[in-house]
């Protein structure tokens, strides 16, 4: 029972992570960095798959060599963070409440990604 609700979360966490790779703002590191912990604990099959797929392999492999990120990489996803969420707070959503949430994710997203993850050594 416990490794089917690891193997739900972990594709959860996958379709979130893919999501993230073309929606700004949505971050696509953590969360299948999330799925390879969740996978790895319930089906070998699924993490070596995970692990084996060229293009989502490489968040994971760069992130565990180097536990840091390059400063344009970061400069690059704040400022695309923060173009969606100026977009979906101007055009988008009608609530002031839910536009002072959206903003305040904003801000803790990049002092996250700015000050909290390391830069990486060579850019």
């Amino acid at each position: 029972m416990i490794k089917a609700i690891l193997i739900i979360l972990g594709t959860t966490s996958l379709i979130l992570g893919i999501i993230g790779i073309f929606i700004p703002g949505l971050p696509t590191t953590p969360f299948l960095l999330l799925t390879a912990g969740l996978y790895v604990r319930s089906s070998e099959r699924l993490y070596n798959l995970l692990m084996q797929n060229k293009y989502l392999s490489t968040y994971i492999n760069k992130w565990q060599k180097n536990k840091s990120l390059p400063l344009k990489t970061k400069l690059y996803a704040i400022t695309l963070m923060w173009a969606m969420i100026l977009t979906s707070v101007i055009f988008l959503i009608g609530s002031v409440y839910i536009k002072i949430v959206v903003t305040s994710v904003g801000f803790v997203g990049t002092i996250v990604m700015g000050f909290i993850i390391p830069n990486t050594k060579n850019n």
